[in-house]
This record gives structure tokens, C-alpha cells and sequence, in this order.
């Protein structure tokens, strides 16, 4: 868990605990969709692409991409539905923004996450091996992670207003299904982030506000930050998403939120 504080991963923030070895590499599954959309977002600053540039089947837009919105099917370079109309969720839309990247950077996708994101935000262990995919592939430790959390709360790497329009809904109204967790309306995402809003049922817990952002992976991983009380929280699994995830997550997710309050409380009191 990670909350504003005093000064453990950066200055501003202190870590409040752990379990298990912080230091052991897991895959992060879909969680590496996160690190792709801050890379991308650092492209954009640069200047090395643009949320407006074609991108992905026609009529869609590197935007489209990152929120799902494409149109592209779930794993398959194949549109089944009009640019804007629908969150699909998309592997092969990540693909695609990996492959632009790599494209327009002059360098393997890998490379560009790793200079973007991994180095600047302190994450000495993550890692998109060669040939791994933009969507799932990324491999690190609770610390990594945590680091990731950590960035997000207190953004180096991109603009604070770069990550708050991320997190802010992208093409608004759009109903589709949350993997695990059924269809929504609407299945509010930003630009590589997917939102809680009000979605029911949700991953992240019922004392999480709507503002909560972040993703999970089937691999049994998750980070979510809820910028409110200024809170992430990770978790890394060697045991696959499934029902008890469905069980677990959101009961682990209220009881970080109300240790930090009780300890904010004891805080004030003394």
C-alpha cells in the first residue's frame, strides 16, 4: 500500500506495508497496459505522436485506442464495431499502439516503456521482454509496482494536467463489458485507465471513490490509485484472476482504505 506521507518512495510518500516478497518478479498481465498508456502519454508530450493521429481500423484515433473505443475485437486486428461506439476491451488495440510506438520512436516498443517509464519512475525490476506483448507482457516486483503507484499519485513523468485528463472519462456513455465483472452502463475508461465511477459490481472496494483509477490483470495482479485520500494500493499473485478475486479484491481494497483513515485519525489525535 502506498499513501501520502513522509518520504519511504519518494518525497511525499511513505510505504505502509506489505506482504510477502517485495523483491520476486510476477507478470502483471493486463496491468501492463498501464505502463503502455504512460508511455504513450510521454509520446504525446514529446511531441512523437498525437491522441488525434489515425490509428488502429479506419475512422479510429490513438485516443480510441487507449479507451478501448476502437472498435477493435478483444485479441484480433479486426474491427466489429464503428470507432467510438462501444468499449470493447482490446488486447490487440495495445498491440497496435505498441507497434506505432516502435514506428514513430525509432526503437523497439520495450525499449521506449523502459526509458519512458520504468527508469524515470524507479522501476528497477519491470521489464517488456523482447517479443512480449504491449498489452500483457511486463514483468516486475510488488516494488516496481508500488513505484508505479507512487508515480501516479504524484506524477514526474507526465504533466499533472497529462494524467488528469487520462483519468478523465473518454468518450463518455459508452456501455461494454468489464472483464470479470459483466456488462456496465457505461463502462466509463480514460486513456489507459479504467475508472470506477459507479460501475457495480467493481474490483476496487465500496469505500474506493468514483475517482479511483487504475486496472487488473488476470494474473491475479492490480494497482489502483483513489486520489481522494491519496491512496494506491497493489497486489501481485501467483494465483490466476478468478472467483476469489472477485471476493477478495474489493475486501483487501476497504480494509487499506480504513487503516489509512484510522491512521490519519490517530495522526490528528496526537
Amino acid at each position: 500500500m502506498v499513501g501520502d506521507g513522509g518520504g519511504a518512495l519518494r518525497p511525499g510518500v511513505v510505504l505502509l506495508g506489505t506482504t510477502g516478497d517485495a523483491a520476486r518478479p510476477y507478470p502483471w498481465a493486463s496491468v501492463t497496459k498501464l505502463c503502455t498508456a504512460l508511455a504513450v502519454l510521454v509520446a504525446v508530450e514529446e511531441g512523437t505522436v498525437a491522441l488525434s493521429d489515425p490509428a488502429g481500423p479506419p475512422g479510429a484515433t490513438v485516443a480510441h485506442l487507449l479507451a478501448h473505443a476502437s472498435g477493435l475485437a478483444p485479441d484480433e486486428r479486426e474491427a466489429i464495431a464503428p470507432p467510438g461506439t462501444r468499449r470493447i476491451y482490446s488486447n490487440a488495440g495495445y498491440e497496435v499502439l505498441g507497434d506505432l510506438l516502435s514506428e514513430r520512436a525509432g526503437m523497439p516498443v520495450r525499449d521506449y516503456v523502459a526509458e519512458a517509464v520504468f527508469a524515470p519512475a524507479g522501476m528497477a525490476g519491470a521489464r517488456l521482454a523482447p517479443g512480449a506483448s504491449a498489452a500483457h507482457g511486463v514483468e516486475g516486483t510488488l516494488a516496481d509496482l508500488l513505484a508505479l503507484g507512487a508515480e501516479l499519485l504524484t506524477p514526474r513523468i507526465v504533466s499533472p494536467q497529462t494524467l488528469a485528463a487520462a483519468v478523465t472519462v473518454a468518450f463518455p456513455g459508452l456501455g461494454g463489458v468489464l472483464p470479470g465483472f459483466g456488462r456496465q452502463e457505461p463502462n466509463d475508461w480514460g486513456l489507459g485507465f479504467e475508472l470506477r465511477d459507479a460501475k457495480r459490481p467493481h474490483w476496487t472496494g465500496s469505500d474506493n471513490s468514483p475517482a479511483t483509477f487504475g486496472h487488473f490483470g488476470r494474473s491475479g495482479s492490480f494497482l489502483w490509485v483513489d486520489p481522494g485520500p491519496r491512496v494506491a494500493c497493489g497486489v501481485l499473485s501467483d494465483r490466476g484472476f478468478g472467483p476469489w478475486a472477485v471476493e477478495a479484491w474489493p475486501a483487501l481494497s476497504d480494509a487499506v482504505l480504513r487503516t489509512v483513515e484510522a491512521l490519519a485519525e490517530g495522526a490528528v489525535r496526537g
